[in-house]
């Protein structure tokens, strides 16, 4: 699923900023051998997410920590699940779960809001696609998560593909420029997408021989003007301010991609808890 050193890295630094020096409300209240059993509970309705990735927190803590999972990332609960089961030592337990909730609340909460666009524009050949606006450190991660969701992966990376925005095209002297100096410095196999705010801005993109052309900001009434240009000679992404879109409308323009970086930067995590039920 993962890169297993880096998904270590994220969760070992996620669990340095929470325990410090110490769990003490945990070691003073609890005896160092007692041991607990539990439920993982939704909450609410949604696409869990990020199962392994919390049971590897708890396993970073105590490898002998058992849980039993009823359910599969990509899958939908309903308010009330047994998600899954934990048993183990009490401490070890109780020290991990606030970093593990919130990994798995997060990635649901992403999973679930992709799969709701997803559901949008079901019917159309539109993907929905992520962005780099990521919580730093985290991309991995949420990037997963979007595609649980049913969604799709923009570059997880600046070196994953040349995107000539509006700065570039600024500090390059012009659209056409820009991509002139991409085609010209860099490696044949990237491909190369320009981002452009008017019809004027599609044509120089065309003419410059562009890959793929992200209409910006742009109304369903532009980008349906777009498409009919632009025909099969480039492929095109819908971009801008998307969450707040009639997204099936701007799928019915004849986009291929739309993307939306509300799924990664303004999410809502899926309400889950865990709750200890029983001395063992």
């Amino acid at each position: 699923m993962f890169d297993a050193f880096l998904i270590d890295t994220i969760i070992n630094r996620a669990l340095e900023e929470d325990i410090g020096t110490g769990d003490v409300t945990t070691l003073s209240t609890v005896s160092k051998d007692h041991r607990t059993k539990g439920n993982l509970i939704a909450k609410e309705e949604g696409i869990i997410c990020g199962l392994e990735v919390f049971k590897k927190v708890f396993h970073s803590i105590d490898s002998s920590v058992l849980i039993h999972l009823n359910f599969f990332d990509g899958e939908k609960v309903s308010k009330g699940d047994i998600i899954g089961e934990i048993v183990g030592n009490t401490r070890a337990i109780l020290t991990g779960e606030r970093v593990a909730l919130n990994f798995l609340q997060r990635l649901s909460g992403i999973a679930t809001k992709t799969n709701e666009l997803v559901q949008k524009v079901k019917g159309t050949n539109a993907k929905i696609i992520d962005t780099r606006k990521t919580t730093p450190g985290l991309r991995v991660l949420e990037k997963y998560a979007v595609k649980v969701g049913g969604g799709l992966n923009h570059r997880h990376n600046l070196s994953d593909g040349i995107l000539i925005k509006d700065n570039h095209i600024s500090a390059a002297g012009g659209i056409k420029k820009a991509i002139a100096l991409g085609k010209s410095n860099a490696p044949h196999t990237l491909k190369i997408e320009v981002e452009v705010e008017s019809i004027e801005g599609v044509k120089e993109g065309l003419e410059a021989g562009v890959d793929i052309i992200m209409l910006d900001n742009m109304s369903v009434d532009m980008m349906e003007e777009a498409v009919r240009l632009i025909g099969k000679r480039a492929l095109i992404e819908a971009s801008g301010n998307m969450g707040d879109k009639e997204l099936l409308s701007v799928a019915k323009t004849g986009v291929d991609f739309i993307s939306v970086g509300a799924l990664t930067h303004t999410i809502r995590s899926l309400d889950i808890s865990l709750r200890l039920n029983n001395s063992i």
